[in-house]
Order: structure tokens, then C-alpha cells, then sequence
């Protein structure tokens, strides 16, 4: 982990308005049911803020500390996304390549059309491609969702049982019709589990292996991976809030927040720390810490290097955080909620019009959040990258759009 500078203002940044920080994410321990939270802002790949809040544990009273090990849930797809990439810098595959071309199984899929009378299955208009399960359009969804009879079928299915290998999952999936016709509507979707899968075709290696070669190792990142060695398990956070997406509905979810649901949550059996044989996905299931989280965000801010160690070349960075979205599919929507002023790029969100997203970003911010608040954005005009760590499952409260403020309202130039 760097060091935090002595002095901000080396780097743009009052170091005064950095210390606004720290109370906001108090009050979300002391007032609105958080157990901690950790917050870290670097700048010009300098460490200028990091700070915790709170608990680790908050019966043993175990305080939250800068070695603290997070289940970062979709954080994890951008990192798998990168991972992908590194395949198509070697000319293995190209966006417009029909998923079907390594995954047979696609070439059965259906689509799940409503009618007016119920619901029936109808061919594809065209083929699921590799680029629509990047940008989050190939038609597949999510069980927790339901916008679609599909995602009872998930449910069904139990597709994201950790016992399953991504072998296995990806099998089910194609047993099961897609929500909508591809290239219609951006929709949330496990398209990155199929995009960890893919991975697995093209390289011949399994998903964790190719990730510690390619990425972790190379990076740094000696704290992230799909499990956790028995010695660190015990610097891993407890997760609190909601009851569990893996699951639960969002409208049992939210049923459950409404009524003041806020409780210590169970989720080692949909989030071991010790399966080391099965558990390994593209859309969530990486542990990781603040640092080594920084550590992939900084290679990403430095167009695919850091330390020497060359991940993606520049061009291939900027092109993944573009915008690939038509603008007849935006707003993007999640369960309902428009995301105003955004794009979507190859496995992140991409900053279009700050005003209408009301937030102090550039133009060409991106970034990623979890389901148990974890949180991280990065802004190339200003060179600077946000990470907020915490352990609230589908917390409804939104820290990370104030740290987001709090971090911009400290830059001085």
C-alpha cells in the first residue's frame, strides 16, 4: 500500500477540505446503521487521503483498518472485463464475434417474448455477441431482478450456486431463454460470468490461475482472488445491512429495508472464503483490500501500466471507456432506477453529461460498484481515483456519491 503524502497541496489538493471526509462517513456508522467504512482518494499516483470509520466486526468490536479484506462483489467485473481484453490484444477473438463461436450452446438460445395472453419463446434476430455481454445487452438478466419471468428461472436454476463451476453455470444458462432480443435494452445481467467463462475457453487456463498470472501477480495484488488463505481470514469484514442478493428479490430486499431490516448477514455459503475448487466468477466473488484495489484502479488510470508491469496498452484502455451504448438504450436502468448522464463502456460506466448525473466528475469518469457498497470511479482529466470499502448488503443509503462530492470540493486545481 502507498504511503499517504505528507502534503496534499504537492499533488492540487487542500488538505484542510480533505478533512471533511472523515465526519460524513462517520455519520453513516453512527446514524444510518453502517459498521465502517473505509475511504481513498489518490491523486497523480499519489495516496492523498485514507481513512477508516468503524468496525470490522462490530460485536468483538474489531476496528476497521487499511489491511481489512472485503467481498467486493461486482467490483469484480471490471477486473474480469480487463482480463478478457488482454485476450483481444492477442488477437484471440473480436467484439463482433458471435458468442456461439467458442460457446456452442448460444446457438440455441431463445428469447422469452410477452404476449398478450402470457409469454412464449421466439428465435433470435440475430446472435449474441461478445461485445453485447460486455456492454450488458446480450438479453440475459440477473435472478434477483424482475422485470422479466426470466429471472424466476435463474432462481430455478440456482445458476450462481458457488458449488457450480463456470463450466457448469454457463451450461445452465444456455437451458434457459434470454429476457429480451439482443441489442435491444441494456440490461444487468450475469454476461460477465460468461465473459469469465470465455477466459477459460480462450486460454486454456482456469479463471483464477489466468487472473494471478496476468493480473495479480504482475500487479501486485498479493490480497485479491476468489478465496482467502486460512492465515487472513481473519482480517475479512463481517457483512451487515440487508438480507443477501444471492438469495433474496430487490423487492424483498427492499421490503426488508423499509422495515428496518439492518442485521449481521450470514453469507459464507454464497461467499465462501475457503472453496477454492468452484467458486470462481466474472460478475462477483473476489476478495480484495482498499490497496490492492488501487493498485488495479492505477494500472487502469495509467493506460495499462503501473510498476513497469504492462497490463493493456493505452489505445485498448481508452477504447474500453468509451461509450458503447446507442443512445436509443440509455438512460441505463437497474431495478427500475435511470442512471442520468451515463454511458457504458466495455465492462464499466462511462460519465457523459456530469450535469445530468449531478456529480463534479469529468467528462469520461468510469468506474464500478458492489452489492455490499464497495465503490471505486476514476476521472483521467483529473487523474485521480476513488475507493470506497464497506460491508452493507444493498444499502439504499448512497456514501459513495458523497465521498464522491467531498473528493472533488478538496481539489485546488
Amino acid at each position: 500500500m502507498e504511503r499517504t503524502i505528507e502534503s496534499p497541496e504537492i499533488v492540487g489538493v487542500d488538505a484542510a477540505r480533505l478533512e471533511r471526509i472523515k465526519p460524513v462517513m462517520q455519520s453513516y456508522v453512527d446514524k444510518r446503521g453502517f459498521s465502517g467504512i473505509s475511504t481513498l482518494l489518490a491523486r497523480h499516483n499519489q495516496v492523498i487521503h485514507f481513512e477508516q470509520v468503524g468496525w470490522q466486526d462490530r460485536e468483538s468490536h474489531t476496528p476497521l483498518s487499511a489491511e481489512t479484506i472485503y467481498r467486493i462483489y461486482s467490483m469484480t467485473k471490471p477486473i474480469v472485463c480487463v482480463a478478457l481484453m488482454t485476450l483481444f490484444e492477442q488477437g484471440r477473438f473480436q467484439l463482433f464475434d458471435p458468442v456461439a463461436k467458442f460457446i456452442p450452446g448460444f446457438a440455441k438460445l431463445r428469447v422469452l417474448e410477452r404476449t398478450a395472453s402470457g409469454t412464449r419463446e421466439v428465435d433470435l434476430v440475430r446472435p449474441v455477441t461478445i461485445r453485447d455481454l460486455f456492454t450488458h445487452t446480450a438479453g440475459l438478466t440477473y435472478h434477483f431482478l424482475e422485470d422479466s419471468p426470466v429471472s424466476e428461472m435463474y432462481r430455478q436454476a440456482q445458476l450462481g450456486a458457488p458449488a457450480n463451476t463456470l463450466e457448469a453455470m454457463i451450461g445452465e444458462l444456455t437451458r434457459v431463454p434470454l429476457a429480451f432480443q439482443p441489442g435491444t435494452r441494456w440490461h444487468y445481467s450475469v454476461a460477465i460470468d460468461v465473459i469469465a467463462y470465455l477466459i477459460e475457453i480462450l486460454s486454456g487456463q482456469p479463471l483464477q490461475q489466468f487472473l494471478a498470472e496476468h493480473l495479480f501477480e504482475p500487479l501486485g495484488m498479493s490480497d485479491t482472488g476468489f478465496s482467502v488463505a486460512p492465515e487472513k481470514r481473519d482480517r475479512i469484514a463481517t457483512m451487515y445491512g440487508n438480507p443477501d442478493v444471492a438469495l433474496n428479490s430487490i423487492s424483498q430486499i427492499f421490503m426488508a429495508a423499509m422495515n428496518g431490516f439492518n442485521e449481521r448477514i450470514p453469507v459464507d455459503e454464497t461467499y465462501p472464503a475457503d472453496n477454492t475448487h468452484s467458486f470462481a466468477r466474472g460478475g462477483h466473488g473476489l476478495f480484495s483490500t482498499s490497496g490492492d484495489y488501487l493498485r488495479f484502479a492505477q494500472m487502469l488510470l495509467n493506460r495499462g501500466e503501473l510498476d513497469k508491469a504492462r497490463i493493456l496498452s493505452p489505445k485498448i484502455v481508452d477504447f474500453m471507456h468509451l461509450n458503447h451504448l446507442s443512445p436509443a438504450l440509455l438512460p441505463m436502468e437497474l431495478a427500475g432506477q435511470p442512471s442520468l448522464g451515463y454511458g457504458f463502456g466495455l465492462g464499466s460506466r462511462v460519465l457523459l453529461n456530469p450535469a445530468a448525473a449531478g456529480l463534479p466528475g469529468s467528462v469520461g469518469e468510469y468506474g464500478w460498484g458492489g452489492a455490499a457498497k464497495t465503490y471505486f470511479w476514476e476521472d483521467p482529466k483529473e487523474d485521480m481515483v476513488g475507493i470506497l470499502m464497506a460491508q452493507y448488503m444493498m444499502g439504499f443509503d448512497l456514501p459513495e456519491r458523497d465521498f464522491y462530492a467531498l473528493a472533488y470540493q478538496a481539489l485546488n486545481s
